[in-house]
């Protein structure tokens, strides 16, 4: 395999190595990806996209660099002959059934993260939610962004304003027309690889935040990234065993298996976030956050009443008491990302009942057809 002149992205290779031969999955770093000792690796969570082109003999961090790139499987170690195994795979811990116990440890880890975040050139993606609330608590002065749809204002808005207006905190809202959509989609789906609905809306207000922070100067975005999947963040957890959306049947089971889609679901926002200028920072990811995550016991995560109970929990006294219990929907639907895309799609002729209406239509974007 041929370096790329960057060798190990998000770790030094000391910690690499180690973890390599401890078989340690989490080491104590916010993810990382690279080749180390001739070996290429990518670690557990997958929080550093890495990829290879075994046709050409090669790899890169960016998959637009290779000719047929393929994304390398989290907790993969390559060696030089290209034989590939799992170095790591995702931690079972004890559960810590004492709450308060566990509810400390959540605070403890998330505070560390996020205040040891250098907020040098560095913004935070603001959405109004605990999870964005908590990492700009780390961060109390630099700047706040939110993506909405312009003349009219998005949930993800209106919950920003109301946030950064309680946490005293600057908040620039980037506003996004028809036009920045139809600029974007392509940008996005080339640095992504990417052209199915969901990802595109998903990526789109990342997009439009991180590109307004890049031309404000700044060169680093802070996200609130992983917060769901970890904290049982997602209504599917909440009653998993008449679910059709998860596989498993208890609450821990089902966060599991959500938290096992991240090393799929993380290329897309790193990659786009890279493409519109800034690098991405993600606090809630480390290692340290990851495991404190993952003893927690059912009812700290959701119940039919609530949802990342244990992060709501260790957020008293650090973010105001309405941010902290703030319901939020998902960011292509809170920003109306997903609405004015499918609209859209509809008006260049791409209607509801033809199958997948809308990735049809992102694909005619990016073939300069639409």
């Amino acid at each position: 395999m041929a370096p790329d002149g960057t060798t190990i992205r998000g770790a030094d290779a000391a910690t690499v190595r180690s973890a390599i031969e401890s078989g340690d999955p989490l080491p104590g770093t916010a993810g990382f990806a690279g080749e180390a000792d001739g070996r290429l690796v990518r670690d557990v969570l997958g929080r550093e996209p890495l990829y290879v082109d075994a046709a050409a003999d090669d790899w890169g961090f960016d998959p637009t660099d290779l000719t047929d790139p393929e994304l390398l499987h989290a907790g993969t170690v390559v060696d030089a002959a290209g034989d590939r195994r799992e170095a790591w795979s995702l931690p079972t811990p004890t559960v810590e059934t004492a709450h308060e116990v566990a509810v400390d440890a959540v605070r403890e880890a998330v505070l560390e993260s996020v205040r040891e975040s250098d907020p040098a050139g560095l913004a935070v993606a603001f959405s109004g939610g605990v999870d964005s609330a908590l990492v700009a608590a780390g961060v109390p002065d630099v700047p706040c962004y939110v993506a909405g749809f312009a003349g009219a204002e998005s949930h993800d808005e209106a919950a920003a304003r109301e946030a950064a207006a309680a946490m005293d905190r600057d908040l620039r809202v980037v506003a996004f027309d028809h036009d920045d959509i139809v600029r974007a989609v392509p940008e996005i789906a080339r640095a992504t690889g990417r052209t199915n609905a969901m990802d595109v809306g998903i990526a789109l207000p990342l997009y439009f935040a991180a590109e307004q922070a890049s031309a404000d100067g700044f060169d680093r975005l802070a996200v609130g990234q992983g917060a769901d999947e970890l904290f049982g963040g997602y209504r599917k957890v909440v009653d998993p065993a008449s679910d059709h959306r998860v596989d498993a049947d208890t609450v821990r089971g089902a966060t599991r298996e959500v938290i096992r889609t991240l090393p799929h679901q993380l290329p897309r926002d790193v990659l786009t976030l890279r493409a519109a200028g800034v690098e991405p920072v993600a606090p809630l990811l480390h290692d340290r956050v990851v495991d404190a995550a993952l003893r927690l016991p059912a009812d700290l995560l959701a119940t039919d009443d609530e949802r990342k109970i244990a992060l709501r929990r260790a957020a008293e006294g650090v973010v105001p008491e309405p941010v902290r219990t703030a319901e939020k929907k998902a960011v292509q639907y809170g920003t109306y990302a997903a609405r004015e895309l499918d609209r859209l799609a509809r008006q260049a002729g791409y209607k509801r009942r033809m199958e997948d209406h809308v990735g049809q239509y992102v694909d005619a974007l990016v073939a300069g057809e639409a």
